[in-house]
């Protein structure tokens, strides 16, 4: 089978989980995961910690699932928030994301709430958390 993009190198073996083989061996797949090559995930990264808006990180969250399939959840944490570790972001499980991918889009999101508090503030009124406030 030929694809048509160029594709993710492949982990080390034994060093990820993220099941690209078995993606790429089966028939019907969705391989738009397989596109975010390291240098797109370079670029993805530095995307996310240059954060402008709210409206900018659902802008990314929609092109993410529409290019990449990557779907991904921001939300409060069931507890108070008090950092930005209190928001909870959640990378749903998908077949060729690679385990480190998986950690550092997370990472990235949280570095561009703390560079924009406001940021992190609409998202926290946009659940009604802040409407006593």
């Amino acid at each position: 089978m030929t694809i048509p993009f160029p594709i993710r190198q492949p982990c080390p073996p034994g060093a990820c989980i993220c099941g690209r083989e078995r993606l790429l061996a089966a028939d019907g797949a969705d391989l738009r995961i397989l596109r975010l090559t390291r240098q797109e995930e370079r670029r993805l990264l530095e995307r996310l910690e240059n954060l402008d808006s709210l409206h900018d990180l659902e802008h990314l969250q929609r092109r993410m699932y529409e290019q990449l399939g990557i779907r991904l959840h921001i939300a409060p944490g069931f507890n108070e928030v008090r950092s930005m570790r209190g928001i909870v972001i959640q990378l749903e499980e998908q077949p060729g994301l690679c385990r480190r991918t998986r950690q550092s889009i997370p990472a990235a999101i949280r570095r561009g709430l703390a560079k924009h508090p406001e940021i992190a503030w609409r998202l926290l009124d946009a659940h009604d958390l802040l409407r006593d406030a």
